[in-house]
């Protein structure tokens, strides 16, 4: 079947759209009388999306080159301070959307999941570490795999094997990488259960034998590298199997929806943002399953 962006986001529109009617709690209140938004939440999170996957990091720019490029599907866009303050008021919404989406293919119900955290920086010079709106959630940490520190914030997420997000926070780089997973499964149980069990393969950061214990009492096996002075552990090809699958998660992330350009300031512009990458992600991998694409994390029929 072919795909193309008009395809993804009539699809994705039409989906998140019908989601929210049915679900009240997730409509903000509005007066019977006055003013009618000229354009819905439904909408305004479809076009975060185009914005994402089509690579453009600046709101200001981008609504000037969506005028051309999506005006045939969304005749109203708004301005810039309009679109972002609508922007910052749906990250329930969003949340919700990752989930529905993933709920709606048969991906998700896969036995196996990964976990990994990847560095999200929010600034480089130390006036920004001191006076930013972020100081206190954000922080300093390192980067092992690129051999750097960084000030900003790291995110865990959870896919299954063929990436599709399942599980996301976002959290000081000085947090416990061990506690941070132990609240992701806690707060959503359904989607780390199994009949027949739930594997999970997790780096070094992760491991502990407290929590590899508690992750068992839940029916999730743990697949972790071994310590030095530890015995070889099963799983250990499954391991090496499945690790280049979240780092590749990482990748598409970073570089191909802009992770690291994601321009936030504030806790709820940071959030928005990085929601609207993950969405993008899980929209991409919904709609290709959907139609049957080969490679399911394949942004490139919508990239341009």
């Amino acid at each position: 079947m072919h795909v193309d962006l008009d395809t993804l986001a009539t699809a994705l529109y039409v989906k998140i759209d019908d989601g929210l009617r049915a679900s009240p709690q997730l409509n903000r209140y509005r007066p019977e009388v006055g003013l009618v938004p000229k354009i819905t939440d439904a909408e305004l999170i479809t076009v975060a999306v185009l914005q994402v996957l089509l690579g453009h990091h600046n709101e200001t720019r981008w609504l000037r080159r969506a005028r051309k490029d999506i005006g045939h599907l969304f005749p109203y866009l708004p301005k810039q301070p309009g679109y972002n303050k609508r922007l910052r008021t749906l990250a329930p919404q969003m949340t919700y959307g990752i989930a529905v989406l993933a709920a709606d293919t048969d991906l998700w119900q896969h036995p196996i999941r990964i976990a990994d955290s990847t560095p999200v920086p929010c600034g480089t010079s130390r006036t920004t570490a001191q006076n930013s709106d972020l100081a206190g959630w954000a922080g300093y940490g390192y980067c092992a795999s690129h051999s750097r520190r960084f000030w900003g914030l790291r995110l865990h997420l959870v896919t299954t094997v063929h990436g599709l997000p399942i599980a996301m926070a976002l959290a000081n780089p000085k947090a416990d990488e061990r506690d941070v997973l132990v609240d992701l499964v806690s707060f959503q149980p359904n989607m780390f259960s199994h009949p027949d069990g739930l594997i999970l393969v997790v780096d070094k950061g992760y491991r502990d034998r407290s929590t590899e214990t508690w992750l068992n009492e839940a029916n999730i096996t743990v697949v972790r590298p071994a310590y030095r002075n530890e015995t070889p552990r099963p799983g250990k090809t499954l391991l090496h199997a499945v690790r280049q699958t979240i780092e590749s998660v990482n990748d598409t992330l970073k570089d191909q929806l802009g992770l690291e350009h994601h321009g936030g300031r504030t806790t709820a512009g940071v959030t928005i943002r990085i929601l609207q990458r993950i969405l993008a992600l899980t929209a991409t991998i919904w709609h290709n399953w959907h139609t049957g694409q080969p490679i399911m994390r394949s942004l490139v029929a919508y990239d341009h």
